[in-house]
């Protein structure tokens, strides 16, 4: 039997907030998936190193996406440790699901436009489909390596479930600007960000006094 569409959602997660959970959303409906794993990263190869603990970053997001059908937290990069390298990831991945199964990893534009940075990064869609979001304002600027990548495997987003890997599409989104690294800062100057991530993930930070200055 063939697993259905899976979708998949890494990054640190650091914390979660409405554009990771607003991005996840978007692509599930645009594309019809039933379901996409969010995949919280242990060490992040390009980032640097979270200040908050993994567990922490779990547990969040375990809050925001508690009443979201469709969406889980999958734990396999923390349980791994070391380095979180997408391509062994997705590569278990796919051992797990079979060769048959559409896989679709989700990433933001600004992750493309540095792709070649990663990890083994040609051997990405051998192991899956990949979906681009990106805004309507975004001017998408690639190296010369990425843009002939890009144009020999892109296809419209209604065919990229039409097999099981190796293609690539873009996704636009509605404009939604907001980046941990700006909440992270927000809140250690001690800014309202009420609205800007779940109100549960909210109560965890504050009762954890997490991304506060140390005093």
């Amino acid at each position: 039997m063939i697993h259905p569409p899976v979708g998949v959602l890494g990054g640190t997660f650091n914390p979660v907030h409405a554009g990771h959970l607003r991005g996840a959303l978007d692509c599930r409906e645009m594309l019809g998936l039933t379901s996409i794993r969010l995949m919280p990263a242990f060490l992040p190869p390009l980032k640097e190193t979270p200040g908050v603990s993994a567990a922490h970053r779990a547990c969040m997001l375990d809050l925001a996406i508690e009443d979201i059908d469709g969406l889980t937290v999958d734990r396999r990069e923390l349980a791994r440790e070391g380095l979180s390298f997408t391509v062994d990831t997705l590569r278990e991945l796919r051992e797990e699901l079979g060769p048959e199964a559409v896989i679709v990893f989700i990433m933001g534009a600004d992750s493309l436009q540095r792709l070649n940075r990663w990890h083994d990064w040609r051997l990405l869609l051998k192991l899956t489909n990949i979906a681009v979001l990106s805004r309507p304002s975004a001017d998408l600027q690639l190296p010369p390596e990425l843009q002939c990548w890009l144009e020999e495997h892109e296809v419209p987003p209604a065919q990229l479930l039409g097999q099981a890997k190796g293609r690539v599409s873009r996704l636009v989104q509605p404009e939604l600007d907001i980046s941990s690294s700006s909440l992270r800062l927000a809140i250690e100057v001690g800014r309202d960000v009420r609205y800007l991530l779940p109100d549960r993930v909210l109560e965890y930070i504050n009762a954890h006094g997490l991304y506060r200055c140390a005093k």
